[in-house]
């Protein structure tokens, strides 16, 4: 499964973004990337709370703590957060 790598979330079909032309970002979701640009300029900081509830609610079973440190970890190897 390919995942954000921007936000880490799983892509599936249809969340995919959109290049300039159109075609689908072999890289982004749809929520991070849109007409071949960023929807929004923040740090990884901020991206990962963005993130924060959405984990949660995700996985109940961890708390928001835990959720930022395993993006903290994470983060960093993905593509957008590992060119700074």
């Amino acid at each position: 499964m390919k995942f954000c790598q921007c936000c880490g979330m799983p892509m599936e079909g249809a969340n995919y973004g959109k290049e300039k032309d159109g075609t689908l970002s072999e890289d982004y979701c749809e929520y991070c990337y849109a007409d071949g640009e960023f929807t929004t300029q923040c740090t990884m900081d901020e991206m990962i709370e963005q993130c924060v509830p959405f984990c949660v609610e995700a996985d109940p079973t961890i708390t928001e703590e835990q959720a930022r440190a395993s993006m903290k970890a994470y983060f960093p190897t993905l593509k957008r957060w590992a060119l700074k």
